[in-house]
């Protein structure tokens, strides 16, 4: 199982969690961004820097994770199209993406993203603190296990 992490707007707090727990489990934790994210240096994370292009980071995890890998991203449109490739998602907040669930939130994104847009609805940035961290905590521990009982073999490594 590899843990993917779409790094460019994940919490410190929240890739913290991540690496903590790849380390403990001796898991295979994989950022990826269009630029460097810091990181501890005791910590075993590789990191893969996508091109600039749009959605060149979004197209990497893509084509590079598999069923029984587990994605953390809070981007909607990226986490349909994992889904629909049977890949476990999860964002940064808990909530786990299913193919019952991502229509509806991608439907709502776009909503969104179209009032704001027009100038009808303000940005809305939602406060990042204890309760969202402990919310993701369990999910993350509740998705791991799950993958791991299910023991899904997992071929090769993070490509290069």
């Amino acid at each position: 199982m590899i843990l993917w992490v779409d790094a460019d707007s994940c919490p410190v707090p929240v890739r913290d969690m991540i690496c903590r727990t790849g380390k403990r489990l001796e898991l295979t934790v994989c950022y990826v961004a269009n630029r460097d994210i810091p990181r501890d240096a005791d910590t075993p994370v590789r990191m893969v820097i996508a091109d600039t292009t749009p959605d060149a980071a979004d197209d990497y995890i893509v084509e590079n994770s598999a069923p029984g890998d587990l994605v953390i991203t809070r981007d909607i449109p990226l986490a349909r199209r994992l889904v629909d490739n049977q890949i476990r998602v999860i964002n940064d907040r808990g909530t786990v993406y299913t193919d019952e669930n991502i229509r509806e939130r991608l439907a709502m994104r776009n909503l969104m993203l179209e009032l704001y847009t027009s100038g009808l609805a303000p940005e809305k940035t939602g406060q990042f603190g204890k309760k969202e961290l402990n919310n993701f905590a369990n999910a993350l521990d509740r998705e791991i296990t799950r993958l791991l009982r299910q023991s899904l073999p997992r071929p090769g490594n993070v490509p290069e």
